[in-house]
């Protein structure tokens, strides 16, 4: 319980909200009205779009470290923090670490997507969800990477290249580690997750309205 209220909270922090409200912008009444990095890139720059985007990754990444952090507390023990590679050495304590960091990774997302500060409405929890994976599977996250990229050039389209990765993403875990059913079904359940907060940006795509990258839009992050 402990590192899902504190992975909650740490992936509830609205960094885009944040960032807007210092330039004295409420970001919620421009553009998508999206907390997330798209959204803050096209109202506020892409300085503070940016730097936007890594806070919302760096939370990630680090619930999964305040997730075993907590566990190895508790356990008194301590291995040093490459969740990746606990595969490698399947010992209870390695298993039960990634787990831990895995099960933190899982309540930053649902924080930023549902932060407690502004009503339950965030994000659509992608740069946090790449966050988590630098952590978790990052052979796994650079394939997902190289889908979004591709998809957005052919397509022009944030929200493609997004729902793209969100499905390149689970597929890729559950071939590069087929053994980690826990791992497979928690990234999976992220990705119907991304496609969901999509489900607006889906629609705009289907009825032709969804803004190409590059022009000012309604799609964001």
């Amino acid at each position: 319980m402990l590192v899902v209220l504190s992975a909650y909270f740490l992936g509830s922090i609205p960094f885009g909200f944040l960032v807007a409200k210092a330039k004295g912008i409420d970001i919620r009444n421009v553009g998508s009205g999206n907390i997330g990095a798209t959204n803050a890139m096209r109202a506020l720059g892409k300085p503070a779009g940016i730097l936007v985007l890594v806070l919302d990754a760096l939370k990630g990444w680090l619930a999964c470290y305040l997730g075993q952090a907590i566990y190895a507390h508790f356990a008194h023990r301590f291995i040093p923090f490459e969740v990746s590679s606990y595969t490698d050495y399947p010992t209870e304590s390695a298993v039960m670490l990634a787990r831990f960091a895995t099960v933190g990774g899982v309540c930053a997302v649902l924080g930023h997507n549902y932060t407690c500060w502004l009503k339950f409405k965030g994000g659509k929890g992608i740069a946090t969800t790449a966050g988590v994976f630098i952590a978790l599977a990052p052979s796994a996250l650079l394939v997902g990477l190289i889908v979004f990229v591709v998809a957005v050039v052919l397509t022009r389209y944030i929200s493609v290249g997004s729902i793209a990765a969100a499905i390149a993403l689970p597929a890729t875990v559950w071939i590069m580690t087929p053994h980690n059913i826990f791992l497979g079904v928690v990234t999976t359940a992220l990705g119907v997750l991304a496609i969901y907060k999509h489900k607006s940006n889906i629609k705009r795509l289907m009825a032709g309205t969804e803004n190409r990258f590059g022009k000012k839009a309604e799609d964001d992050k």
